[in-house]
């Protein structure tokens, strides 16, 4: 079977999806999308509405690497929660400067919520804009709140 690509909106972004059954190979945030299938759960989620993530895998999860072990790590944390570079760090044992470079290169963010990783003293960065941290995890209370 062949590796399926679509997008969906999520705000003013797009969400572009490359995947098979339950793997997802890459998610980027865009300004323009394109037609094409994306897994119902990340439908669902980017629509603001409970979806179970977990189903999903990623391709960044496999393996004995540090950033596989952060990146099940960031896998952990709930949605609607937060927790720190520092706090992630001591959890996999490496440093929190580790944990910021594997965030930066997630090729699954939403699957591997790096999201929900927080500098201690703020939100941290997100690529391609911090406002998006900042909408996904508004999102995500809103809908823990709801529970």
């Amino acid at each position: 079977m062949a590796v399926l690509t679509g997008s969906c909106r999520f705000g003013l972004w797009h969400v572009h999806v490359a995947w098979q059954d339950d793997l997802v190979y890459r998610v980027r945030f865009a300004r323009t999308g394109f037609e094409g299938p994306v897994p119902e759960e990340i439908l669902l989620y980017c629509a603001g509405r409970r979806a179970d993530l977990s189903s999903l895998r990623s391709v960044a999860t496999g393996g004995s690497s540090t950033f596989a072990a952060i990146y099940r790590a960031v896998r952990d944390i709930p949605s609607g929660e937060t927790a720190t570079y520092g706090d992630i760090a001591q959890r996999v044992g490496t440093a929190p400067r580790a944990v910021g470079s594997a965030m930066a290169k997630n090729p699954t963010p939403i699957v591997v919520p790096c999201h929900r990783v927080v500098a201690k003293t703020g939100i941290g960065g997100f690529t391609p804009d911090p406002a998006i941290k900042e909408a996904l995890l508004a999102m995500e209370r809103r809908e823990k709140g709801r529970s």
